[in-house]
């Protein structure tokens, strides 16, 4: 069985690092906002060329405090994309604005600034792009977008760890970026972990206070702050791993290369990359009409398929009622097709090339004596 990942194969190679840092933790009796944490925000915002790198609980936090900081909230909009993890859309809600989507780029399942143009209104005040399945969003048109209009631009970076636009890493290409270290992701915690990147010097203060009960000073608390805080065990268990970031991401890249050659010529839609972007692959996804049939056919050869995601947000139970909700209802009738279409293979830095192969000839088998 080719399993769609496994995190113990993913994390072998760094074990003994891991369990040194560890034992770092252990031995230092500071268990939140100490040392590890500090050295790992230093580090991430190097890696990502910005001066701030924030650690908070997770992802969704990230996207939620960044809005918060921002001052936006209750009569604002932000557009963000049909097709994505509903916690984009929950950054927004939690923050009390208004999520408006907009449908992606049928290629590179992105947002562009063509559709995010047809969906400002006098109340948008931010655009929210992600970067889907490890390609960045399309942010030099964006970015001139959004200062066209005076808007500000947050980057949700949670699949996109290490991934470049024209040669500028993710977490620095938008006012700020969020991310997550959910253990599946290409940098991945041990547990949930998360951060906010920047260059606004007095937007990282704001998030600092606000991940932090509102506080900069013990027991003087400014502002109504949340406790979202990246631990030290799992900022620790980041900083053995962030120095291998390239290379898995290198490895992933390889294996989607291989993937892109081995299944030309079917019938089947394959990844589309902006000649801009530089993806790190945190997904592999093609996409069928006949997605169901072809997850069985691979499950019956042994290969791992996931569906990300079998639902646009606006038809999850969360959203289905856009007035009980707070969004705007706008047609997505590419989000829709995606989600009835898209599938994903087995890729990550554990994924061999003989592993690789053997999944692609699963694929056209299937494809070829019609088995779906």
């Amino acid at each position: 069985m080719i399993e769609f990942l496994n995190l113990r194969e993913v994390n072998a190679p760094h074990e003994a690092a891991m369990r040194a840092a560890f034992e770092r933790v252990l031995a230092s009796g500071r268990y939140i906002l100490g040392a590890e944490t500090e050295a790992f925000e230093a580090e991430f915002a190097t890696y990502c060329g910005v001066r701030h790198c924030i650690g908070v609980g997770n992802g969704l936090d990230a996207l939620h405090l960044i809005l918060r900081a921002m001052d936006i909230g209750p009569g604002d909009e932000v557009i963000v994309p049909g097709n994505t993890f509903i916690a984009t859309w929950l950054a927004v809600s939690q923050a009390g604005a208004t999520p408006v989507p907009v449908d992606p780029d049928p290629f590179t399942c992105n947002i562009t600034a063509a559709g995010i143009t047809e969906a400002i209104t006098p109340r948008t005040k931010a655009i929210m792009p992600v970067h889907l399945y490890g390609q960045p969003a399309e942010m030099g048109p964006i970015m001139a977008l959004a200062e066209r209009h005076g808007l500000r631009v947050i980057e949700d970076a949670a699949q996109a760890h290490g991934a470049r636009w024209a040669g500028q890493r993710t977490g620095g290409l938008a006012d700020a970026a969020g991310f997550s270290f959910y253990p599946g992701k290409n940098l991945g915690a041990l547990g949930d972990g998360g951060a906010v990147t920047t260059n606004d010097s007095q937007l990282a203060e704001r998030v600092r206070r606000l991940r932090n009960y509102g506080s900069a000073v013990r027991y003087q608390h400014e502002v109504a702050g949340y406790n979202s805080r990246l631990d030290e065990l799992q900022a620790a268990l980041l900083r053995a791993r962030l120095p291998h970031l390239d290379a898995e991401n290198a490895c992933r890249a390889e294996r989607a290369r291989q993937y892109l050659h081995a299944l030309q010529g079917l019938d089947l839609g394959l990844p589309q990359v902006h000649v801009e972007a530089d993806p790190v692959w945190h997904l592999f996804v093609v996409r069928s009409a006949r997605r169901a049939a072809l997850q069985q056919a691979l499950q019956r050869a042994g290969v791992g398929t996931l569906v990300h995601y079998p639902l646009g947000n606006h038809e999850q139970p969360a959203y289905r009622n856009p007035a009980a909700a707070g969004f705007v209802a706008r047609p997505l009738p590419v989000t829709e097709r995606l989600a009835s279409e898209v599938l994903s293979l087995p890729i990550g830095p554990a994924l061999s090339a003989l592993q690789a192969a053997q999944v692609a000839a699963a694929v056209r088998e299937a494809l070829a004596l019609e088995m779906i």
